[in-house]
């Protein structure tokens, strides 16, 4: 009965994130032009789309690092390569398997099972991760947000800007040192490593949209895309899309700039973390044992 309740929980949270997703893309697509959306796809230049997989990938790649550090202080140590693929499977089941165990779940499940670890410890180790990323990315659409079209239209909002700014990493600090004492020892290194791997998802961005259109207001375009991944980190929607669409529409609108290249970008930029996914299934089917038995009897 127990597993019964559980398959109807997660069948009800998939329906509810496609229901969503759906919703929120039907809502731009019928406010916008688009046929002039799908020209501005069809026209992208492949090299600088190339380019944005690329450095999507290195923001990946740098993420799974740090994930391991985290797992490293907490006794579980992690070949790079069993981390990496274990990283990607976990990118695999967030996109295409929603309302499921979800990555981070099987995360935690696998990690718990082979190492013996505390599921807490390692719930801890992948929350504090994920922390540490919303925390970087504030910071960095704070410093877009300064130079950007928001400044000149919302000038008193500039000082709170600043302050909240120059107060995120020692909150931050205060927080690990009270709370997740564990993971202090790496403190400043997977500060450095979250502020790049937002700053990577940007040039990612940027490449995206230097591919689909001038980069007139480039900031401003950027800015949004940093609040737009703010906006998906409740998981509400499939991987993000929608909720990255609609952000995209109603703060270029504010702007009052072309809401078709945001939304091409953001459209864009979900079929490339779909792309990059999709080396997870390898994790599942062909490496299934290696990943879901513990390292050392073939990882």
């Amino acid at each position: 009965m127990t597993n019964r309740k559980q398959n109807i929980s997660k069948l009800l949270k998939t329906l509810v994130q496609l229901l969503v997703t759906a919703l929120t893309l039907y809502l731009v697509l019928t406010k916008i032009d688009t046929a002039r959306l799908l020209e501005i796809i069809r026209r992208a230049n492949p090299w600088y789309l190339f380019l944005a997989l690329l450095f999507f990938n290195i923001s990946k790649i740098i993420n799974a690092l740090r994930l391991n550090r985290f797992f490293r202080d907490i006794g579980i140590e992690l070949s790079t390569l069993y981390n990496l693929k274990l990283y990607y499977l976990g990118m695999f089941y967030n996109l295409f398997l929603p309302g499921g165990i979800g990555g981070d779940g099987y995360k935690i499940y696998i990690l718990q099972k082979n190492h013996g670890i505390k599921m807490l410890n390692v719930f801890h180790a992948v929350f504090w991760d994920r922390v540490c990323g919303i925390i970087a990315l504030a910071v960095l659409s704070l410093i877009l947000l300064i130079p950007s079209s928001f400044a000149q239209k919302l000038p008193e909002l500039v000082p709170y800007a600043w302050a909240a700014m120059a107060l995120i990493y020692p909150a931050s600090f205060l927080l690990n040192r009270l709370f997740y004492r564990q993971f202090l020892p790496s403190f400043a290194v997977t500060a450095w490593e979250s502020m790049l791997i937002q700053i990577t998802q940007v040039i990612s961005a940027f490449f995206i949209l230097k591919a689909i259109a001038p980069t007139h207001h480039a900031i401003d375009h950027l800015a949004i895309f940093l609040i737009s991944s703010i906006a998906t980190v409740l998981p509400i929607t499939v991987g993000g899309a929608g909720a990255r669409e609609v952000t995209f529409y109603y703060l270029l609108g504010y702007l009052s700039l072309d809401t078709s290249t945001g939304v091409a970008l953001s459209l864009i930029f979900f079929v490339i973390s779909a792309i990059s996914a999709l080396p997870g299934i390898l994790g599942r089917t062909r490496h299934e044992k290696s990943v879901l038995l513990p390292e050392n009897t073939g990882g």
